[in-house]
């Protein structure tokens, strides 16, 4: 892999742009493409000799997709996955009307436990605080900002900043990545000197500021356990109603 560091002002949709090398089966070659976002995972964090895995149909290297989770990705559940989550969002509106606010109580509970407990964000947070436990502690700098401008639903334009950040490992890797976060006024970073934390064993866990980074998975978790605290408290209603059907006559 070689990374080409993406260019100050330029958008952070792209991600950091990247050469990836593969083998080609069929034509019994290496094929070398340039990446930047618009063929499946964008690349936030790169160093020369990082892994990814490739997708591509058989025998057409050029369309190849970039995957950030191998196994998920190439089964293709992201859609159907989708589709049960909106079916199941459907039936519960439709329970409201069709059998009251007892069955359709239930249904939200049970939706928002099984949102709650199917989540991956609570592991995916503790599995980051153990790997950045250790984490260890090298110079780096803001060589880039990037710029991206959206529109509010009142037409006003938003401007965001992220700022492209470089460092160097202890094993000698220049590692070259957007930080969304961590960097206070990212807007005129540009040439900052921070201190970098990263995991030992993956670069491509790191932050600027650990407070920062706890503070985050802290609120993810939390985040998550008020969907299941929240799924509970609606099946205890949904119960109460089913056993007691005047209490919101009698509440309203």
């Amino acid at each position: 892999m070689e990374v080409q560091p993406p260019g100050h002002g330029e958008s952070k949709q792209g991600g950091v742009p990247v050469v990836v090398a593969f083998w080609d089966p069929v034509g019994q070659r290496e094929v070398r493409v340039r990446h930047a976002g618009k063929r499946g995972h964008v690349v936030d964090v790169a160093w020369v000799g990082r892994e990814f895995a490739v997708w591509f149909p058989r025998g057409r290297p050029e369309r190849f997709r970039l995957l950030e989770d191998a196994e998920g990705e190439t089964r293709g559940l992201g859609a159907p996955n989708c589709l049960v989550f909106l079916m199941c969002v459907g039936l519960v509106v439709q329970a409201f009307f069709v059998w009251g606010y007892g069955v359709g109580l239930l249904g939200v509970g049970g939706l928002l436990g099984a949102v709650g407990l199917l989540s991956r964000d609570v592991a995916l947070a503790r599995e980051r605080g153990a790997l950045l436990a250790d984490a260890v502690a090298v110079p780096g700098r803001v060589i880039a900002v990037s710029r991206d401008v959206y529109t509010d639903g009142e037409g006003d334009e938003i401007v965001n900043h992220a700022p492209v950040v470089q460092f160097t490992t202890r094993e000698r890797l220049l590692v070259t990545a957007l930080c969304r976060d961590g960097i206070p006024n990212p807007r005129s970073s540009l040439g900052r000197d921070l201190v970098i934390h990263y995991a030992p064993g993956d670069p491509a866990v790191f932050t600027p500021d650990l407070d920062h980074d706890r503070r985050d998975r802290a609120a993810a978790v939390r985040f998550i356990r008020s969907l299941v605290g929240a799924g509970g408290i609606a099946v205890v209603l949904g119960v109460i109603s089913l056993r007691y059907p005047g209490v919101w006559a009698a509440l309203s």
